[in-house]
């Protein structure tokens, strides 16, 4: 029977509870700590999943001796600064996308676990979807030729945007952030840096984007995202090639299958999930932290710091600040 692999998290709003009933899924992963800024918060959760330890502080969580991992669920503003605590605390590191507010946090992010050793990676789950790993292989064996055009959308409709955290700036609100970076994601992946970025966005009043649009530009191709907390979308992505193309069928970014369209015919290949996905990013740091390495090959430190710096250059298309931007992460 392997070893136990025991996981901490930090920061329990939704997606904690989604990742906590991902780990019940992985055979030798145990949710060992959970923590809140809020005592009976933490206890509540921690009873929900049957997890021994609930702190009502981060900085307990991060100097538990027995933990080997932690998840970081916070809002956006606060991945850099936990991130960089608990691996100052030699603890791995999963930390929850986007990887930071912006480049120069993220490379911080990268440089911390260099510096002391351990695992770290952005919690990209789409990155290690069954099925989009299985249409990425087919579009790296070329069998929808030279890819020429992507088409991703993320958007759903917000009912109430006012004192929403989604529209928070200083928790790091706006689409962009928060679902936008999945189809930036989906074309850096395919295509890699663009040669030139043009975006444009709405904004609501607090200065978040709810609606932004994108055109990445490279050599022979081009990819058109779009992000939206306005109305709702298809939520497919397209992939065009010069003799094909693959469709990643809705909601891409979690899908279960996707369709190759050639020569006039349409082909369907279903990879279930378990559960709903998360299983494999945490299986991935498993075999990380088992094999001694601090990063992914398949999401690396560089492939987060490349993502994000055109996070960034978007950010400047559409004039999108932050307070957190004058914020400084000591080593």
């Amino acid at each position: 029977m392997k070893t136990k692999i025991k996981w901490g998290i930090i920061g329990l709003g939704k997606i904690a509870h989604q990742f906590a009933t991902a780990l019940q899924l992985v055979e030798n992963a145990q949710l060992a700590a959970v923590a809140s800024r809020n005592l009976d918060k933490a206890t509540a959760f921690a009873t929900e999943f049957d997890c021994p330890k609930a702190y009502g502080t981060y900085d307990d969580l991060m100097q538990d001796d027995e933990i080997t991992i932690i998840y970081i669920a916070t809002p956006h503003n606060s991945h850099a600064e936990f991130a960089i605590k608990a691996m100052q605390h030699n603890k791995h590191v999963l930390c929850e996308k986007p990887i930071a507010m912006r480049h120069l946090d993220a490379l911080l992010m990268v440089e911390t676990s260099r510096k002391y050793g351990v695992f770290f990676m952005e919690a990209f789950w789409t990155r290690f979807n069954p099925a989009v790993r299985e249409a990425f292989h087919k579009i790296e064996k070329g069998e929808i030729g030279t890819i020429k055009y992507i088409n991703a959308d993320f958007a759903f409709a917000v009912e109430n945007l006012e004192n929403n955290r989604m529209t928070d700036l200083q928790l790091g609100g706006g689409a962009l952030l928060d679902i936008g970076v999945y189809p930036l994601f989906l074309a850096y992946l395919i295509l890699g840096i663009p040669k030139e970025i043009t975006a444009k966005a709405h904004f609501h009043p607090t200065g978040a984007d709810v609606q932004t649009t994108i055109i990445l530009d490279y050599e022979q191709a081009q990819a058109v995202l779009h992000c939206s907390f306005l109305s709702t979308s298809n939520l497919k992505a397209t992939i065009s090639g010069s003799e094909g193309r693959i469709n990643l069928n809705s909601p891409w970014f979690m899908t279960q299958s996707y369709t190759v369209v050639k020569d006039n015919q349409k082909t369907k290949f279903k990879w279930p999930t378990k559960g709903k996905g998360y299983a494999y990013e945490i299986e991935e740091c498993h075999t990380c932290i088992a094999q001694n390495r601090i990063e992914s090959t398949l999401w690396s430190h560089q492939n987060s710091l490349e993502l994000m710096a055109i996070v960034d250059a978007v950010r400047n298309q559409i004039g999108l600040v932050f307070p957190s931007d004058k914020k400084e992460y000591p080593l």
